[in-house]
């Protein structure tokens, strides 16, 4: 406000000196107009020897004609008929048709006088007419202008400063309850969740972005909680189980089987690995850095591909597709989803577990479907968040950290594909569908996961 007062202070002086000068400029310009218009209208009169005594001109004026030697021939009304208007120094050193100012004192005047002079008359009798313009009138009007800008101008700063202060406290009072209810947020007092005013202008826009900002910074945070405590429950149980049999094996040394010891170590151990190495690919998923960036792809044969994956898994029927499935991707990417739908189908199933791979126009089309208990209609969007397990028969005793599926997801968006949940037909089971395209994965975020209900 200081600042603008100043400006606005600065700006309307210069305003007002303007004004004035220019005010001036104009009024002596006319003052000089008039006085050489006299002047020319009298050397006319001059000229054709019509020239009369006194002098016709206004009342506010006076008009001399003088000859070469000084003397005054004629006059107007109230002029001296003796002593000319101008000094004959000043009267050598002004130029035909031009003016000068001279004190008004001297022939009567308060103020300063115009004076121009103009030569009139035949060559060989010159004369000049001298014509003298009071500017008394004229500086008394800038004078009452520079009264009235002086008295007008501090209350109207004043004013203007006033008026300017309410304004601008209006339009930063929003700002300023913004200001405190992030104070109150910050220091825990209220929840996360910023006051809107109802103007519909800029700073209303700003506090609803604003709380959608702290809304999805909420929602992060609850999932980093819920990502921290659950990753650290599913660390915590391999680690409790190597704890226990090598503290049993610790007191009871004689008596330990070493070899089954160290291999139920062994698969506490790969547990983990596998474990960590699903945490780091969901946070790296998470990281937009790292979303990003296009991942490595090459030319796959996804029948090939499938029947690698499920040689590792002698409960699963598969028949290798006549025709080659070619298509642009991540060769480990794919071969862990995969991996993931069958760990699931074969954890879960009670006798069978099918694999099949299709083309499917631009699409190829990748189905697991297993006889186990299924997932309830309601249940099959949740199964794809992390470290999510159902209580039925797909129960934590199996075996699996709730990650299998949220992997699925995440490495099927990245391909730009979808992953599909329904039941089978006849029930019970689960039928698992990833349908991927056949070029280059298009953008991260154009993926998604879809659940038929």
């Amino acid at each position: 406000m200081l600042v603008s007062v100043v400006v606005l202070f600065a700006g309307l002086a210069a305003g007002g000196v303007v004004l004035v000068t220019t005010m001036h400029y104009v009024l002596m310009r006319a003052a000089n107009t008039e006085a050489l218009e006299t002047a020319r209208s009298v050397a006319a009169l001059v000229d054709t020897g019509s020239l009369s005594d006194p002098v016709p001109a206004a009342p506010a004026v006076r008009v001399q004609v003088v000859n070469s030697a000084g003397q005054v021939l004629f006059g107007s009304t109230g002029a001296d008929r003796l002593v000319p208007i101008l000094y004959p120094r000043e009267l050598r050193e002004l130029a035909d048709g031009d003016g000068t100012f001279i004190p008004g004192s001297r022939i009567g005047f308060d103020g300063r006088v115009r004076v121009v002079a103009l030569a009139a008359g035949p060559p060989d009798d010159r004369v000049t007419v001298l014509v003298a313009r009071p500017t008394d009138e004229l500086t008394q009007s800038l004078r009452l202008l520079q009264i009235t800008l002086l008295a007008t101008f501090p209350p109207l700063v004043a004013l203007l400063a006033l008026v300017a202060w309410r304004v601008v406290g209006a339009a930063l009072r929003p700002v300023e309850a913004l200001r405190a209810g992030a104070e109150e947020i910050t220091g825990g007092a209220r929840p996360g969740r910023l006051p809107v005013p109802d103007s519909g202008d800029e700073i209303h826009r700003l506090a609803v972005t604003l709380n959608d900002m702290l809304h999805r910074l909420d929602a992060a945070r609850a999932r980093q909680r819920s990502f921290v405590a659950d990753a650290a429950h599913e660390l915590r149980s391999p680690l409790t189980n190597m704890r226990t049999e090598l503290e049993v094996a610790q007191r009871l040394p004689d008596s330990t089987d070493w070899p089954e010891l160290a291999g139920d170590l062994l698969t506490d151990v790969h547990r983990l690995s596998r474990l960590v190495d699903d945490l780091l690919l969901l946070a790296r998923a998470d990281d937009a850095t790292t979303r990003a960036v296009r991942p490595a792809t090459e030319e796959i044969e996804l029948g090939g591909l499938l029947d690698e994956v499920a040689a590792r898994y002698p409960e699963v029927t598969y028949e290798r597709p006549d025709g080659p499935l070619t298509m642009i991707g991540e060769r480990d990417a794919l071969g862990r989803v995969v991996a993931n739908l069958l760990d699931n189908a074969v954890r879960h199933a009670r006798s069978s577990v099918r694999l099949e791979a299709a083309a499917d126009g631009a699409e190829l089309r990748i189905a697991v479907a297993d006889d186990g208990p299924g997932i309830p209609a309601a249940d099959r969007e949740r199964v794809f968040d992390r470290f999510t397990r159902l209580d039925d028969a797909r129960a934590r005793d199996a075996g699996g950290s709730g990650l299998g599926l949220a992997i699925v997801r995440e490495l099927v968006r990245r391909h730009g594909g979808t992953v599909n949940l329904r039941g089978t037909n006849p029930p019970p089971g689960l039928h698992a569908e990833v349908r991927l395209p056949r070029g280059a994965p298009v953008s991260p975020s154009a993926g998604t996961a879809a659940v038929v209900r």
